[in-house]
C-alpha cells in the first residue's frame, strides 16, 4: 500500500499532537500530585540564623518574653503593638488533670496567686512597653483590644482550680475583667470564684469579642461540659441573651475556645472540640458552619479579608487526617489558601505543641501564642 507524502505529514502531525498531548497530562498530573501534598506557606518565624545580624550568627526570639506560657495574643490600635496575657512562670506542659500544673500556672504550691504581671505590651521591635494585672488571675486565657484601646481578659481557670485557690483563700476564676490601657479596672463580669449559668455568672469563661456598638459577647466557656454558651451583655455590662448548649448540632458547643467578630459583624465561635467554627449573626441566628479549618483555638482578621485560625490539637488521636499549625483562608469563602505547619510533636500523641491563639498586624505579621512550648512567636510574609 502506497501512502502519499501528504499522507506521511498528516500521520506525523498526529502522532506529534498526541504526544505532546500526553506530556500535557502528565504536566497536569504532575503539578496537581506536588501542589496536593500540601498548602503553600508564605512565613518563616523570625527566629534562628537570619534574625541573627550576620552569616553564621544564631538568632534568638522576636521579643525578650517574660518567664512563663503565653495564651492570648491581640495587636493594638496603633496596628502594630502586640498585647500579651502570659500564664506566670509556671514551667510544668502537663495538666492539672494528670498531676501537672498546666491549668493552675498562677498559683503556688500552697494555693496562693503568684504576685505575677500577667499582661504586656510590646513595641513593635519587641520591647515591654507596659505590664499589670498581678495578683488577679489563677489560668491566664483570652485577650482582646477594644477601639478605644482598653484590654479585656479572661480567666479561664476550671473549676478544680478556682476550689484550690479557695483552699488558699484566693477568690478569683470566673470572670472577665475589662482594664484601661494603663492597667486601671474599668469593669469586672462575673463573680470571682463562684461558678454559675444565670445572667451574672460565667464558667470559665475562654475568651471576650466587642460588637461594634459597644456589645459584649462571652465565649462561656472552656470546659467541654460546661456552659457552653455565648453571652451577649450591653457595653455596660448588662445581660441581653445567652445561646447555645453542650451537644454537636448547629447552635450547640463543646468548649467554646475563641470568639472573634469579623468586620462585616459574623459572630466566630471556636467550637473547638466540636472541630468546627460555628458562624452566627449578633442575635445569635446560626449562619454556617466551617469545618476546614481544622481544630480550632484561635481565630484573627487581617484588614485583607483574610482569616487566620490557630489549630493546637489535630493530630492522630484527636482528629486524624489533620495536622496543627495556623490555617489562613478568604474570609468571604472560607477558602483555605496557607497552612503554616507546626514542627512539633510525634502527630500520633496528644502533643498540643502548636499555636493556640494567634493575632495579625497592619503589615501581616503573625504572632502566635503557643502555651506547651513557651514560645510566643512571630512569623513574616516571605512571598
Amino acid at each position: 500500500m502506497r501512502i502519499s507524502k501528504g499522507g506521511v505529514v498528516a500521520s506525523k502531525m498526529r502522532r506529534l499532537s498526541m504526544v505532546v498531548a500526553s506530556s500535557a497530562f502528565f504536566l497536569v498530573a504532575a503539578h496537581h500530585t506536588a501542589f496536593s501534598q500540601g498548602l503553600p506557606n508564605p512565613y518563616r518565624p523570625v527566629r534562628g540564623l537570619a534574625d541573627g545580624g550576620g552569616p553564621f550568627i544564631p538568632g534568638s526570639e522576636w521579643t525578650a518574653r517574660p518567664a512563663g506560657s503565653p495564651a492570648s495574643m491581640y495587636i493594638d490600635v496603633d496596628g502594630e503593638s502586640v498585647w500579651a496575657f502570659i500564664r506566670c512562670d509556671g514551667t510544668s506542659p502537663v495538666p492539672l488533670a494528670k498531676g501537672g500544673r498546666f491549668g493552675v500556672d498562677c498559683l503556688t504550691e500552697d494555693n496562693k496567686v503568684k504576685n505575677l504581671d500577667t499582661i504586656f505590651k510590646f513595641d513593635p521591635k519587641g520591647n515591654i512597653v507596659k505590664r499589670f494585672g498581678r495578683g488577679l488571675f489563677i489560668w491566664p486565657h483570652g485577650l482582646l483590644v477594644d477601639n478605644e484601646g482598653n484590654v479585656w481578659v479572661t480567666d479561664g481557670a476550671s473549676p478544680q482550680a478556682v476550689e484550690m485557690a479557695a483552699k488558699g483563700g484566693v477568690n478569683a476564676g470566673h470572670q472577665i475583667i475589662k482594664f484601661s490601657p494603663d492597667g486601671k479596672i474599668l469593669m469586672r463580669l462575673g463573680e470571682a470564684g463562684v461558678a454559675g449559668k444565670d445572667e451574672t455568672h460565667f464558667m470559665s469563661p475562654s475568651a471576650v469579642a466587642i460588637g461594634a456598638n459597644g456589645d459584649i459577647f462571652v465565649a462561656d466557656g472552656h470546659e467541654v461540659n460546661g456552659n457552653n454558651r455565648v453571652v451577649k451583655l450591653t457595653k455596660d455590662g448588662k445581660f441581653i441573651k445567652a445561646w447555645g448548649a453542650t451537644g454537636y448540632a448547629p447552635g450547640e458547643f463543646r468548649t467554646l475556645h475563641a470568639i472573634a467578630i469579623d468586620p462585616s459583624g459574623r459572630v466566630f465561635v471556636a467550637d473547638r472540640d466540636n472541630n468546627r467554627i460555628q458562624i452566627f449573626d449578633q442575635e445569635g441566628k446560626h449562619l454556617s458552619t466551617w469545618t476546614q479549618f481544622g481544630t480550632p483555638s484561635g481565630i484573627a482578621f487581617d484588614n485583607k479579608g483574610q482569616i487566620y485560625v490557630a489549630d493546637s490539637e489535630s493530630d492522630g488521636v484527636n482528629n486524624p487526617g489533620w495536622e496543627q499549625g495556623i490555617r489562613i483562608g478568604d474570609l468571604k469563602t472560607g477558602f483555605v489558601n496557607a497552612f503554616i505547619l507546626d514542627p512539633g510533636g510525634n502527630p500520633n500523641t496528644q502533643t498540643g505543641s502548636g499555636a493556640e491563639f494567634v493575632a495579625v498586624d497592619k503589615n501581616g505579621n503573625i504572632f502566635a501564642g503557643e502555651p506547651r512550648p513557651r514560645v510566643l512567636q512571630k512569623y513574616v510574609k516571605v512571598r
